[in-house]
């Protein structure tokens, strides 16, 4: 029998419902949030707490065979910091320390799905679904090419189903077929057909996101666009987002796709934002996560082994060409993200201008594109750079100098509020992914709470939940674990 409690006088933020720091009181009966009761089995005090839903990663790397291979590539961690790809135990335990009570594996192939679902099975906590990169298989490309737009829907289907997946990824489309063609990393255009297909990036994508809209699936298309991390690379990503002429599309890691210039040097590199974000702000049916970096060491891991490749001819690190066996393609490789370095420095004021910039935080995701552009548990660390505007100057003024002279950053001063903090790591995060029993705290949603200790340093108050609850169980306290169990598979039917 279930049994029924209360938290009582909690500051609840529930954006979802409208819901702005009001004092009031939550019930739980089971896994659900519900109508209040008569009386409650256990009463829980918060006495003035902060009280949010559980956070939700929509993009993430968290399983699979890529992330096998970061485990065995990556540096020892500095004492006191998890690895840069945890195990799949230590994933878990510390997503759900963090506050975070579902999370989303970004790229799989269709042929490592299995092997990716046995691995999260194992997963703490967490609720857990992965998007299938069913445009690198060979007969969904071929259908891409030459299928009616119900045969296109119906080899999407089949893809999403036997994958178990809970939505579809395109990563670079067509990038992999050039990169096992011997195409190496300079720009491509969107329209350049695809090595042994009459098939150009830009169909794919349209084409894509028509059969994912037709299927009716929970979450759209997920786009990692052409010439990731080149410079000039924004006139690309305006091309893809005017591909779609109306459909659904998200948009991943944008902030890896917003560059000016021709080449990587101070007088042509910079930030291409300003054209993007106008699109974007006026196109209601875009929406994206940011993929922010952070300054540290990490480890660079994509579906696009094309992207990869260049990356690691102009860091000069050792890279793996991963997945080339399978339908697509895959590079992991260390990084290292600097303060003073012109290119890196861009990077972290290109995703902070896309955060303050966006007008709808609705349809924007707060990322790091774990572990790509930094490790999740520096998301405190990034909701602090959002909500309080003199720590971020502080950090803008310890930036390479001619981005502190030229980033458009310099000028933002908005900071984000509690509830749109809120919006961005739940509300948003749940409502793109289709969770309609998430990222709320309406009656009938799942009983995922995570409750906060308020301070004016938002790194500290995030980095260290109060309690977190996952279906009304008491998961973590204080940044211990205190519950084991595995969440459940999300799957599109």
């Amino acid at each position: 029998m279930s049994h029924t409690v209360v938290f009582r006088r909690g500051r609840i933020h529930d954006p979802a419902n409208g819901i702005d720091g009001a004092i009031g009181d939550l019930w739980v009966r089971g896994d659900r949030i519900v109508e209040p009761q008569s009386q409650a089995d256990v009463a829980v005090d918060l006495d003035g707490l902060v009280v949010m839903p559980g956070g939700i990663d929509l993009h993430s790397h968290v399983a699979g065979p890529k992330v096998a291979v970061g485990r065995r590539m990556q540096r020892p961690s500095p004492a006191g910091s998890p690895a840069a790809v945890p195990t799949i135990h230590a994933t878990g335990s510390l997503y759900a320390a963090l506050g975070y009570t579902t999370v989303f594996d970004a790229a799989i192939t269709p042929a490592a799905a299995r092997l990716a679902h046995q691995e999260l099975a194992e997963l703490p906590v967490l609720d857990r679904g992965i998007y299938v990169l069913a445009a690198d298989d060979e007969e969904v490309v071929r259908s891409l090419a030459g299928g009616s737009a119900e045969a296109r829907a119906r080899m999407v289907a089949d893809r999403v189903h036997a994958s178990r997946a809970w939505g579809v990824k395109v990563a670079n489309p067509g990038g992999n077929r050039f990169w096992k063609a011997g195409r190496r990393g300079d720009h491509r255009d969107l329209d350049e057909p695809l090595p042994g297909v009459p098939l150009s990036g830009r169909e794919m994508l349209a084409r894509l996101a028509a059969a994912v809209d037709d299927l009716k699936l929970p979450h759209r298309l997920h786009v990692h666009t052409i010439n990731l991390g080149l410079p000039g690379n924004w006139r690309t990503t305006l091309e893809t987002m005017q591909a779609f002429d109306g459909l659904p599309a998200h948009l991943a890691h944008i902030q890896f796709h917003s560059y000016l210039g021709g080449d990587a040097d101070e007088t042509t590199f910079g930030s291409g934002v300003e054209p993007l974000v106008s699109w974007f702000n006026e196109h209601p049916e875009l929406s994206l996560d940011v993929g922010q970096v952070l300054f540290g060491g990490t480890m660079a891991m994509t579906g696009d082994a094309l992207a990869a490749e260049h990356l690691a001819s102009v860091t000069g690190m050792p890279w793996s060409a991963h997945d080339g066996y399978l339908e697509g393609g895959c590079g992991v490789l260390p990084v290292t993200y600097r303060e003073k370095s012109l290119i890196h420095a861009w990077q972290w004021a290109v995703g902070l201008e896309w955060f303050l910039s966006a007008a709808d935080p609705w349809r924007v995701v707060l990322s790091t594109d774990h572990p790509n552009g930094a490790h999740f548990t520096a998301y405190p660390t990034l909701m602090r750079l959002l909500g309080d505007e003199a720590f971020r100057r502080e950090a803008f003024a310890r930036l390479h100098p001619v981005v502190q002279r030229k980033s458009p950053l310099a000028s933002l001063t908005r900071e984000y509020s509690l509830n749109e903090l809120a919006i961005i790591t739940r509300a948003a995060p749940a409502r793109l992914a289709g969770l309609p029993h998430k990222g709320h705290l309406g009656v009938g949603a799942d009983a995922d709470l995570t409750i906060y200790r308020p301070s004016a340093d938002l790194s500290q108050m995030f980095a260290m939940p109060a309690r977190v609850y996952k279906a009304g169980v008491l998961v973590a306290e204080d940044g211990h674990l205190r519950d084991h169990t595995p969440g459940a598979a999300l799957v599109a039917r």
